[in-house]
């Protein structure tokens, strides 16, 4: 169940995150290592510029689509635990998945 609600926000938190980085000249090819068994890491300097870049996403204010109030990104996960642990419980009709633009 807890990968069904990470799936809604996958897209709009990770993908575009990463792909973000990628567009935006962040995070390239350089900044990772390919290992003799095929494996590939990140250096360490790419490693603390994506958790940094990270950490300030998460910090970012939106406005919640189905609460109508300002949030910040790393608490979307949470919030919509909470609302589908509200529709569980029948205090909520359906369950107002996260629609962002």
């Amino acid at each position: 169940m807890a990968l069904d609600l990470m799936e809604e926000l996958r897209a709009v938190m990770a993908d575009r995150f990463v792909l973000t980085l990628i567009n935006k000249r962040m995070v390239g090819a350089e900044g990772f290592i390919k290992k003799e068994d095929g494996a590939v890491i990140m250096d360490e300097n790419t490693r603390k510029q994506f958790l940094a870049s990270w950490q300030a996403k998460k910090a970012e204010p939106i406005k919640h689509p189905f609460l109508d109030e300002k949030i910040e990104w790393g608490m979307v996960p949470y919030t919509q635990a909470l609302l589908l642990a509200r529709f569980l419980r029948g205090d909520l009709d359906e369950y107002p998945s996260f629609l962002w633009k």
